[in-house]
């Protein structure tokens, strides 16, 4: 017994990847997260598929389900939003699909986070301004690890991306000044990365509770946060060593 656990991407249907299209097409059950991925790619399934809604269902439900079909000799595929590995809520699921002698593939999809980069026409990694990136959350109702206190992230001055944060802003600020982050560090929010209703709001670490406030996002939304994410960054002399011609690589002989 195989399942195929999907990557859907952040909300564009054409942003699946070709190997999770070529799956889903196959499958003869689609179980998806329907709060979240797009109905127009669940569309793509076969006809006559089984297509199940999971957000109202709790674990032991959806595992007994693709257990159930899967024992029938059924092709199943199980779709999540973005990149299954950050935030997907998969390992749970193989653990018990595991207890099942159920073997588990893992199909990658375009994260929120790069699809919200992309948005905000976004280099998250600039030469001589920041090399790391830190994919975290704030902490909320369910508690993060001793040594990934937000704060302490923000320690290092890199780019920081958070998942799962539209309704903690005024600690995000918080913990971002108590860093050490100047207050006019750019953030750039985007709502819902990808979608046709997708928006993006360019604001400050000191304005960030405010403008998420006045555009009514408190959910869905992506925060990027650091000098990396400046409007005008185009214009500052950031360049890598890859393309000056005075670098030599395996490709290319320096020019003096």
């Amino acid at each position: 017994m195989k399942l195929s656990i999907i990557g859907a991407g952040p909300g564009d249907p054409d942003l699946i990847t070709v190997k999770g299209l070529k799956l889903l097409e196959e499958a003869d059950v689609v179980l998806y997260a329907d709060s979240l991925v797009n109905e127009e790619l669940i569309a793509k399934s076969k006809p006559g598929a089984e297509v199940l809604k999971t957000a109202g269902m709790h674990l032991q439900e959806m595992v007994d389900l693709m257990v159930d079909r899967l024992k029938t000799g059924k092709k199943v595929v199980r779709v999540h939003t973005g990149d299954p590995a950050v935030y997907g809520a998969i390992m749970e699921q193989i653990a018990l699909l595991k207890k099942e002698g159920v073997e588990v593939e893992i199909i990658p999809g375009v994260s929120s986070v790069f699809a919200s980069a992309a948005a905000a026409g976004a280099e998250l990694t600039i030469p001589d301004l920041t090399q790391t990136v830190i994919l975290t959350r704030a902490e909320g109702r369910t508690p993060v690890p001793e040594f990934e206190k937000l704060k302490d992230l923000a320690s290092h001055h890199c780019t920081v991306a958070l998942f799962l944060s539209a309704t903690l802003t005024k600690k995000v600020m918080r913990e971002f000044i108590e860093a050490g982050w100047e207050k006019e560090t750019p953030v750039v929010v985007v709502y819902k990365a990808t979608w046709p209703d997708q928006k993006i709001v360019r604001t400050t670490i000191e304005k960030l509770d405010d403008a998420m406030r006045e555009n009514g996002i408190r959910k869905q939304a992506m925060i990027l946060a650091g000098w990396a994410l400046d409007e005008d960054i185009h214009s500052k002399d950031f360049r890598s060593k890859l393309y000056d011609k005075s670098f030599t690589h395996g490709f290319r002989k320096g020019v003096k």
